[in-house]
């Protein structure tokens, strides 16, 4: 159960920021979850992270992305194969501009 409740004009302007419709049943639902959620960032504001170094991820990662090597490329003939329209060895796309064709 939060400790502060936040009002349904709170949870209406939260739900505009979003771009969301409520309900004036959603509004009350909304109403005790949002202050819930509020509350228990309450909480975690309220710890001692001072000892902790600050990190951007908790894992101990480094690059985790493969080496980026050249390779085989495929044959023309299948990448052509599977374009939705090609003139020889060309992709056809439709022109974004001068009215699309």
């Amino acid at each position: 159960m939060a400790e502060t409740l936040l009002s349904a004009e709170d949870v209406r302007a939260i739900a505009d920021l979003a771009r969301l419709e409520l309900s004036e049943a959603d509004v009350g639902a909304y109403q005790q979850q949002l202050s819930d959620v509020l509350d228990y960032f309450q909480k975690l504001q309220e710890l001692d992270t001072s000892h902790i170094d600050p990190m951007a991820s908790a894992l101990p990662l480094s690059n985790v992305m493969r080496a980026d090597e050249a390779g085989p490329a495929l044959p023309l003939d299948e990448v052509i194969a599977n374009a939705p329209d090609s003139d020889g060895e060309q992709f056809r796309v439709r022109a974004v501009l001068d009215g699309g064709e």
